[in-house]
């Protein structure tokens, strides 16, 4: 039976502001303390393409970040833009969890909700580039996915979704329920009026932790991560510091390609 007024998740993260970012000299590490946070870029375009959604079609939009207590103002956010439900999940027990752990985090918060339509994913979030929890998540949801979509139309109980295979576009369909990852260029989204945030600061925003979900810690954190990071370091760049000495600009510029195939940079 297909379900005129649809049900839309989009799980996002809170990542630190990866412009304000600087690096300690002495370590050649990122100094994140104090850092401001916000929603990941393309998470946003997610949010934004679920409330569009919903604006046209009626249902209702859920947010889901997994994160410290800090992260409600992320959701806050969220409920500003639209969403209806705002959930949390936090517990000590999901600090370094990757990619795998956190899709398993999600899934049983999303079969813990019930019933839905879609969810809505950005493609990737900036501080890690992965692109996996989504295509994760479904997995783990036992739905299809439709990754890199950069256009979306809904159609009774079918998703129809123009897919970004960078050299071309594929247009892709599936019945619903079904997961996607959207792209930056799938739309722009909406900055929230101040009376709109002032409506979602009265906005409740639920918190489960992992006795809620009914998940164990040899599920979730270092014990239930595939792959653990040890440590990130920023790359030393020294310059050489050469100066190319000469009497013209066109003499200059010559000696200046010697050195340059000299050290392997051009093919001679």
């Amino acid at each position: 039976m297909v379900r005129v007024l649809p049900t839309i998740i989009v799980p996002f993260k809170q990542i630190v502001d990866i412009k304000e970012i600087k690096v300690d000299p002495s370590t050649q590490t990122p100094i994140t303390v104090g850092i401001p946070r916000k929603i990941s870029d393309v998470d946003k375009n997610a949010l934004e393409e679920a409330i569009k959604i919903k604006e046209k079609h009626g249902g209702k939009v859920i947010a889901i970040t997994m994160g410290p207590p800090e992260a409600k103002t992320a959701l806050r956010e969220t409920l500003a833009m639209g969403v209806d439900e705002a959930y949390l999940l936090s517990d000590p027990i999901f600090e370094n969890s990757d990619t795998l752990a956190t899709a398993r985090i999600l899934a049983k918060a999303i079969e813990k909700l019930g019933e839905f339509d879609l969810i809505i994913c950005g493609e990737m979030t900036l501080d890690g580039l992965s692109a996996q929890v989504g295509p994760r998540l479904a997995e783990l949801l036992g739905i299809p996915q439709i990754t890199y979509v950069r256009k979306v139309t809904i159609e009774g109980n079918k998703v129809i979704a123009e897919k970004d295979l960078e050299e071309e576009y594929e247009t892709v369909e599936a019945e619903m329920p079904v997961l996607l990852t959207v792209t930056r260029e799938i739309n722009e989204p909406r900055i929230p009026s101040l009376r709109d945030i002032m409506k979602a600061s009265r906005k409740p925003i639920n918190t489960w932790t992992a006795s809620d979900l009914g998940i164990s810690k040899e599920d979730v954190g270092t014990e239930g991560s595939a792959v653990q990071i040890l440590k990130v370091t920023v790359p030393k760049v020294e310059r050489k510091g050469i100066i190319v000495k000469a009497e013209t600009i066109e003499e200059a510029a010559e000696e200046l390609v010697k050195m340059i195939l000299k050290e392997g940079v051009l093919g001679g």
